[in-house]
């Protein structure tokens, strides 16, 4: 499948989402040649998972049946721009790269009210304790 059709796979699967009671999103992965290796769909709402997103669901199934040097070699296709889990998560999954066809902002731009508010966060507040514990675990 050449990229655009890929990526209007993903598209689909966001349409199936909907179809599905959930959020707007889909996503596959596809190996070097445009092979689809595994696809899904939002399920945040019917399985009552907010972290039910297709990126990171797909960035786990990956990390659980591919090699790295396989992984390295993807690509993920999808919907739309992968959410600050998502992307924290692809940055850790050792997929190649990432194609979205929309971004957070248009989609944000969308949603009644925009997109959610910020959870106000506050640190380091105990940071030689927390960092002792950290570097133990990374000097071995």
């Amino acid at each position: 499948m050449t990229p655009d059709e890929l990526l209007r796979r993903a598209i689909a699967l966001s349409a199936a989402a909907i179809e599905s009671g959930n959020p707007p999103f889909g996503s596959l992965l596809a190996d070097a040649e445009g092979n689809v290796l595994a696809e899904d769909h939002n399920t945040s709402v019917t399985d009552h998972d907010i972290t039910a997103h297709p990126e990171l669901k797909l960035a786990l199934w990956a990390s659980r049946n591919l090699t790295p040097e396989v992984a390295a070699g993807t690509t993920m296709y999808t919907s739309c721009q992968p959410c600050g889990m998502c992307g924290g998560a692809l940055e850790r999954s050792g997929l190649g790269r990432v194609v979205y066809a929309m971004s957070g902002a248009q989609v944000n731009a969308l949603k009644p009210g925009g997109g959610f508010l910020p959870v106000p966060t506050e640190g380091p507040v105990l940071p030689d304790e927390a960092s002792a514990v950290a570097a133990a675990y990374y000097k071995s």
